[in-house]
């Protein structure tokens, strides 16, 4: 199946930093993760004890280097491994291990520039907390931003409050949004890091916190899986009061889920955790970190889907079509509108037909120039209302394959003319007839405008008992919706 997705040019479907490296850069560009030896104020008391529960003894830092050794012997020893596989390149100083802004400027200083004097550092990220960048340090932020390619990666984790106070944040959901404003105010790109199975969370909670996200003016994101590491607050209740943890297949198609919602310009940073394995309790299959990824391809793949997929409900007609289409089939276009539906199920079905509706004059001219422009020659359309279709096609009785309706009114025409409960009633009750044992109908409803609405609340009724499946882009009551109905009865499951 075609990948749609733009920003990518290998088989991934989603915005990868590699593809965003090279694209500003134009080489390739490493990340050499860093030890500065920071702490954190949710460790020494200032902000709490303890840490977050599942964070380890080096802070996250467990591929970052050795925090007695001198920074730039750290760097250079790095650099010297990857510059034997890639002899071309741009570097990147990553700051990783605890809270990397918790200090002084002076001393922020002392550990940043020395490595943004490096030849061919191109960059910084800074890894830190969303309560601990002052003022101050936001002021000099800002100008090594102006110096240097900076980044500053905020740990978020959850947008729930009752999981932030299980994990031991210590800092609350305005605190993360007031500093996100404050970065962007200068311009700074931040990538937030968040983290599916935490300890009771539901995959629509998960999902809750990307929808969030996709408001707010982030430039990049890391999804992390929850990992139990030893000698851990998370590994004590882990071992007292054992909680669900995601198995491999749950969490690809939680990540896959949140992938399809995200916005399409925000940079997948990481999308998968990464544990050593002599401190891993569970999961073990996060060890096999190439596997974990090949199935996050092979799922969205499989799916027909992107990152930002859901952004558009236009998206998923297309990949219920691609889906269940084939050459030969004979296909109706209930509602023909201005064609765009009635072109694509034409180049679909090559060797089949699509029968087209549509009452209004004006539809069936527009949908004309744009077959003649595509050269289709295997539509049949008729000027009658969809209500009257198996009396139409009589002669293809249980032979149509899918049927797709837009309900509404015909976009840029007399939007006093719309479908209407009663036909569309009719209607459906007609495209059942034709449909072969396998045939979908496919519907488009859009509840924001009268009679959508009174549409909307008849197919509630109308489809009790039936196997459907309906599909919500957004949380907002009047946008577009689509509902898929099948004449089989075996339940799909997607």
């Amino acid at each position: 199946m075609k990948n749609e997705f733009r920003y990518t040019n290998s088989n991934k479907r989603y915005y990868t930093l590699d593809y965003f490296y090279k694209q500003k850069f134009g080489k390739k560009v490493y990340k050499i993760s860093l030890n500065a030896g920071f702490t954190c104020p949710n460790k020494d008391g200032t902000k709490g004890y303890g840490g977050c529960i599942y964070c380890s003894k080096l802070g996250s830092g467990e591929f970052a280097g050795d925090k007695e050794r001198d920074l730039i012997v750290q760097f250079q020893e790095v650099k010297n491994i990857m510059s034997k596989k890639w002899k071309d390149g741009f570097y990147i100083g990553y700051f990783q291990a605890n809270t990397n802004t918790y200090a002084d400027v002076d001393v922020l200083k002392q550990k940043y520039e020395p490595i943004l004097a490096l030849e061919n550092v191109i960059g910084l990220n800074i890894a830190t907390r969303p309560d601990s960048i002052t003022e101050e340090c936001l002021t000099y932020l800002e100008d090594l931003n102006k110096r240097t390619y900076l980044t500053v990666e905020l740990g978020l984790q959850t947008i729930h409050e009752k999981t932030s106070r299980f994990i031991n944040r210590g800092h609350d959901l305005k605190c993360f949004e007031e500093m996100v404003t404050k970065l962007r105010e200068r311009n700074i790109d931040v990538v937030v890091h968040i983290m599916n199975g935490l300890p009771y969370e539901t995959k629509e909670m998960m999902l809750e916190t990307v929808r969030y996200l996709n408001r707010l003016d982030i430039q990049g994101i890391k999804i992390h899986m929850l990992h139990i590491l030893k000698n851990t607050k998370l590994a004590d209740i882990y071992q007292s009061r054992p909680f669900h943890v995601l198995t491999k297949d749950e969490y690809i198609e939680i990540v896959c889920d949140q992938v399809e919602l995200l916005r399409d310009d925000i940079v997948i940073h990481r999308i998968t955790g990464d544990p050593k394995k002599e401190d891993l309790i569970e999961p073990y299959w996060l060890l096999k970190k190439f596997s974990v990824l090949d199935d996050i391809d092979k799922e969205l793949e499989k799916r027909g889907t992107y990152q930002g997929f859901q952004k558009s409900i236009l998206n998923r007609v297309h990949e219920r079509m691609n889906r269940y289409v084939k050459r030969n089939d004979l296909v109706i276009d209930a509602t023909i509108g201005n064609g765009k539906d009635t072109v694509t199920l034409a180049k679909m079905v090559p060797e089949g037909k699509v029968f087209g509706f549509d009452i209004q004059e004006k539809a069936i001219q527009n949908t004309k120039i744009e077959l003649e422009k595509e050269k289709l020659t295997n539509v049949e359309l008729f000027q009658i209302g969809h209500e009257y279709m198996a009396e139409t096609l009589r002669d293809y009785q249980n032979k149509i394959s899918f049927i797709v309706f837009n309900l509404g009114y015909l976009p840029g025409g007399d939007k006093t003319i719309t479908t209407s409960v009663e036909t569309t009633r009719k209607a459906l009750e007609e495209a059942e007839k034709l449909l072969n044992q396998k045939g979908k109908i496919l519907l488009t409803v859009y509840p924001g405008h009268e009679q959508g609405k009174r549409e909307s609340e008849f197919l509630k009724e109308y489809l009790k008992g039936k196997d459907f499946i309906e599909f919500h882009n957004t949380e907002n009551e009047v946008a577009p919706y689509l509902i898929q109905i099948n004449k089989q009865t075996k339940r799909e499951h997607i």
